[in-house]
């Protein structure tokens, strides 16, 4: 399922503020599941920590110890998300982080 690059900031909403409704609740509880995975976590970790903040696919394989085919899996589901954009070039594909779809979630966790 592909979400709505807003995704993260409109499904984040303080916890809060008020009683979540029931889409709300779905957005936000795809977001996190998506955020559950430590090999997911550790991609963000990973593509963040990059000089340029960005990485190829091909780059994140041999990190993680996990085969391509997961590692594209996981990226696709935290760009699904909106936490993470990709650019095509070439036959590569590049991500980066989406800092303010992390600050959304940051920001539905803050105390009111």
């Amino acid at each position: 399922m592909t979400i709505d690059v807003t995704m993260a900031s409109a499904c984040c909403v303080p916890l809060t503020d008020a009683p979540l409704s029931e889409e709300s609740a779905q957005r936000m509880a795809r977001v996190f599941k998506a955020l559950s995975d430590p090999a997911r976590l550790r991609l963000l970790s990973l593509i963040a920590g990059r000089p340029a903040g960005e990485a190829c696919n091909c780059e994140l394989i041999e990190p993680l110890g996990l085969s391509q085919p997961t590692v594209s899996h996981h990226l696709k589901v935290l760009h699904d998300v909106g936490l993470l954009a990709r650019d095509r070039r070439g036959q590569w594909i590049y991500y980066r982080i989406r800092p303010e779809q992390l600050a959304a979630v940051q920001a539905a966790l803050a105390p009111a």
